[in-house]
């Protein structure tokens, strides 16, 4: 209980802070998109700042419940973290919810509790082949700069854009999230002296620069509702990804618990992608789309 309540702590502060950046991030210099001058301009808004100390207090409760719980059962509480941002920018929009937004909540939220009660996540012994933690980890880290790459491309649409670094930032929470789980279970074995000879923490500080980039760019070009979804839905997948694949987390593999894991988990981006795309998320300026003549449509 105490990792489910770090968890779902965790993505409250992440969804309000997410809200934060994205209506300070948009009145940013489209000059800046994809390069880290971005941040340097965001960093003077004390509303950017302010979201940003959000996520940070966010990532902090995520890394405690990472560190006494299972991967595979933290990822998924970490992404009802859009039912926080629902519920800030429904507040500052004074939309009401309705059938597709009732709807986006269930989904999620049962999505969540299919996944975890049919699979029973639970650790196990680490697996001893490196070079299946290297290939995992490649596979994810050279696909979501792929995603960054094709996003930048000047023939990919606006709203493409701010979905594929939505993925691409996800991909990198999720890497980042198995490697905070090592480290916590490096300091638990050897406290700092251990933790700080090993390369997890400072992979995860280059992933975090990155990742904040993608997602700042995302924010940036196009409204909340184009990535923050795409964000949301990419980070369990790959934390799960990697717990099962190399930190040794285990789920129930019955045919039944296979079944209702794999409607928990269509039912999470199912109701992740009504809630992104209800009138109540903020939908920002962003970038606006050329016009056929080369200039900018108004």
């Amino acid at each position: 209980m105490t990792v489910i309540l770090l968890a779902l702590g965790a993505a409250c502060c992440l969804g309000l802070g997410f809200v934060l950046q994205q209506a300070a991030a948009q009145h940013a210099p489209m000059k800046d998109y994809l390069h880290f001058r971005l941040l340097l301009d965001l960093v003077r808004m004390p509303l950017w700042v302010a979201g940003i100390g959000l996520m940070v207090a966010g990532m902090a409760l995520g890394a405690v419940a990472l560190g006494m719980g299972d991967i595979t059962l933290v990822e998924p509480l970490l992404a009802t973290n859009l039912l926080f941002a629902m519920a800030l920018s429904r507040r500052l929009t004074r939309q009401r919810l309705g059938r597709s937004g009732w709807a986006g909540l269930w989904l999620l939220a049962g999505g969540v509790t299919a996944f975890i009660v049919a699979g029973r996540p639970r650790g196990g012994s680490r697996s001893a082949d490196p070079l299946w933690q290297w290939l995992i980890m490649g596979v994810v880290l050279g696909l979501s700069l792929l995603l960054a790459a094709v996003a930048k491309h000047e023939l990919v649409h606006v709203s493409l854009e701010a979905s594929l670094l939505g993925v691409a930032a996800g991909l990198l929470y999720g890497l980042q999230d198995a490697l905070t789980r090592i480290s916590a279970e490096r300091f638990g074995r050897g406290g700092w002296p251990v933790l700080l000879i090993s390369w997890q923490p400072y992979a995860i500080v280059v992933l975090g620069v990155l990742s904040l980039l993608f997602v700042q760019s995302a924010f940036e070009s196009a409204p909340l509702r184009l990535s923050l979804p795409a964000l949301t839905a990419a980070q369990p997948l790959a934390g799960i990804a990697c717990g099962v694949g190399f930190l040794g987390d285990r789920l129930q593999v019955t045919p039944g618990a296979l079944a209702w894991e794999a409607a928990g988990i269509v039912a999470v981006v199912s109701g992740i992608v009504l809630i992104g795309t209800h009138p109540a998320m903020p939908p920002g300026t962003g970038r606006t789309a050329p016009a056929p003549g080369g200039c900018m449509a108004p």
